[in-house]
């Protein structure tokens, strides 16, 4: 029996739902250029999973390279909601972070690294793991004021 999430963008224009499999997300990042940059741990689903319940409309979505990968964002606050990977058509991404009840950093500690600077579809069909993202909680340090 699956399992209900919502979720939405920072400012709330874009809000969808996702049917999960079960309760456990299963997260993981990638080292591509985009996925690098925008540093989201992203949690997979069928297509079918996702309904987009309000602001479709302000829903955008970029595409580059070889065009095949959509990644969609809030055309307002900018948040990454979610992207077909070029090598999962039939999937959705879901930024985990966009996920109602999600503390990223607190609920995945530590999140397998995927290599898409080594692309699966450019190899073979060879996915390989290019590291981990290790989170470690530590009690408030207070900076030196202009450190950060």
């Amino acid at each position: 029996m699956g399992v209900t999430r919502k979720g939405c963008c920072h400012c709330g224009a874009v809000q969808f739902s996702v049917e999960f499999p079960d309760e456990r997300l299963v997260p993981s990042r990638c080292n591509c250029s985009i996925c690098a940059m925008k540093g989201a741990a992203m949690v997979y689903v069928p297509v079918d999973a996702v309904t987009v319940t309000k602001g479709e409309d302000a829903l955008s979505c970029y595409r580059f390279n070889t065009m095949a990968a959509s990644h969609h964002f809030c055309s307002n606050c900018g948040i990454h909601v979610m992207h077909q990977a070029r090598s999962d058509q039939d999937k959705f991404a879901i930024n985990a972070s966009t996920l109602e009840g999600v503390r990223p950093y607190e609920d995945f500690p530590e999140v397998p690294v995927f290599n898409g600077q080594r692309h699966v579809d450019d190899f073979g069909g060879e996915r390989t793991q290019a590291g981990w993202l290790r989170f470690e909680a530590t009690p408030d340090k207070v900076w030196p004021k202009g450190v950060i």
